[in-house]
């Protein structure tokens, strides 16, 4: 990423997947941008929040399910999961890149996890720097709110 501005990345978290995601560790917190959308589950993430994430500066997008086979719902995790695989593909025929996009089932008992997902979506970063369509000079800012 470039030194000069900080990363942006947007979280869409199931609620019983990790509710602990205002514990970030604190230099996680300070050399990153988090936004946080609570769901009531992750199946109900919609491909258009993902791009319009995109669209208000997120550099990456992480969702996060239940871990396989914890999802309240029975299939939560899998639907979202396949979503995504969607979205991401539909990014990298854009040109904006589909590993900007990730999913994490998580452990509402691992109180590390949101630390490390946004360590490795950092290091991702580190590789495929600024995304285009947050940094280029059009995109509101705002229209995601966590």
């Amino acid at each position: 990423m470039d030194s000069g501005s900080k990363p942006a990345i947007t979280l869409f978290h199931c609620i019983d997947a990790f509710s602990q995601v205002a514990s970030l560790a604190v230099p996680v917190a300070d050399s990153v941008e988090v936004r946080t959308v609570k769901l009531p589950c992750a199946a109900i993430v919609q491909d258009v929040y993902l791009l319009r994430a995109f669209e208000a500066g997120a550099d990456a997008v992480v969702v996060l399910t239940c871990a396989e086979g914890q999802c309240r719902y029975g299939d939560g995790n899998t639907r979202a999961e396949k979503r995504v695989g969607r979205v991401k593909n539909l990014l990298d025929e854009i040109g904006l890149g589909g590993r900007r996009l990730s999913l994490f089932g998580v452990s509402p008992q691992d109180k590390n996890a949101c630390a490390q997902i946004i360590r490795e979506t950092l290091s991702g970063l580190d590789d495929l720097g600024p995304s285009p369509a947050a940094h280029n000079g059009s995109a509101p800012t705002t229209a995601i709110r966590g």
